[in-house]
Formats: C-alpha cells, sequence, structure tokens
C-alpha cells in the first residue's frame, strides 16, 4: 500500500522543526537562533529534485538559517513563517498543476495534520505526536532532524526508480574537486 501510494508522488513537502531538525530552539548569547541540518536528507532533497520530484518547505517558524539552508538546497517553494498550511498546500496544487494524491507531507505535530489529511501520502516522524502517528500512513524510522528526508526520498525513489541503477550514475553538475597539492 506504502509503495503504491509512493508511486504516484510528484511534490514531497517537509514540516522543519521536528522533521528536519531535532526539534530544539538554540539561542546564543545575543539571541541569534542556531538549527542544524543532517547532511543526508540534503542527499535526499537533492536526489529527488534530479529525479523531477519538487520538493517544498511549509513551516510556522522562520530564520536566517532556514533560509540558507533552503537556499543551499535549491528549495523553491518556500513558505516560511506559514500559519496556514492547508492554505499554503492548496497553493502549491494550483502552481504544480497536481491533485492531492500526487503529494506526501511529513510532519511531527498537530499542526501539520490539515495538510497530512489531505495527501496522498502522509508521513510522521518516529518521534511525531502520537496522535499524529495515528493519522499516517508510515512512520519513519528516523527521529526529527536524524536522516528522515533521507529515509523518505530513498522510500518514494525506491517505488518509482531503480535504486541499484539510480546510486550507481554518476552526478553531474556539481563542483570538480581541485587538484591535490
Amino acid at each position: 500500500m506504502i509503495e503504491s501510494k509512493a508511486k504516484l508522488i510528484k511534490l514531497l513537502i517537509f514540516d522543519v522543526d521536528g522533521v528536519l531538525t531535532d526539534g530544539m530552539l538554540n539561542y546564543g548569547p545575543d539571541g541569534e537562533l542556531f538549527k542544524r541540518f543532517n547532511v543526508k536528507d540534503g542527499v535526499g532533497i537533492k536526489l529527488l529534485q534530479q529525479q523531477g520530484i519538487t520538493v517544498a518547505v511549509i513551516t510556522a517558524k522562520d530564520s536566517q538559517p532556514l533560509k540558507k539552508r533552503m537556499s543551499d538546497l535549491s528549495v523553491t517553494h518556500f513558505y516560511p513563517a506559514c500559519n496556514d498550511k492547508a492554505q499554503a498546500f492548496a497553493e502549491l496544487l494550483t502552481i504544480l498543476s497536481l491533485e492531492p494524491e500526487q503529494a506526501a507531507y511529513v510532519g511531527d505535530d498537530v499542526i501539520d495534520l490539515p495538510v497530512m489529511s489531505q495527501v496522498g501520502l502522509s508521513i510522521a516522524v518516529q518521534d511525531a505526536h502520537n496522535y499524529v502517528k495515528k493519522q499516517a500512513d508510515y512512520i519513519t524510522i528516523a527521529g526529527g532532524g536524524e536522516g528522515v528526508a533521507r529515509e523518505v526520498a530513498d522510500l518514494i525513489l525506491d517505488a518509482q526508480f531503480d535504486l541499484d541503477e539510480l546510486y550507481s550514475t554518476p552526478r553531474r553538475g556539481g563542483p570538480t574537486c581541485p587538484p591535490f597539492k
């Protein structure tokens, strides 16, 4: 059942705090916010994008570290400080000309349920609120900030492509390595 839903996915949406991060807010002495992201998630997001799957982020929070990470990953459908995730989801469907069953959403708390209830594949992280996990089609093995995006990317990519072939193909378009001195 999960594989059949994953085969249809053309849009993967992530919440941030508690999904792409561990959900902890770390403030420095001058009030600056620090966020920690998993590098494996970045690889998963890039792999999805390379295969034509759109990645979006809808989050209630906004910060410079988050903007920098989304820029680094070329996530163009980024909705920071979003208090109505369902409205952002509806907008994404219109912009991308997709149906709800072609979208997946990864969340961790009740603020994510309005979108999770509409998508074709709803995903909760391992350490999500229990009520959210009960509503999800799939619960990740990883907890928030521990490689959730990579796990979900592999789930979707495995349903749509031959992973052995996909992962053995050299990546193009990245920077070349400088010569060893």
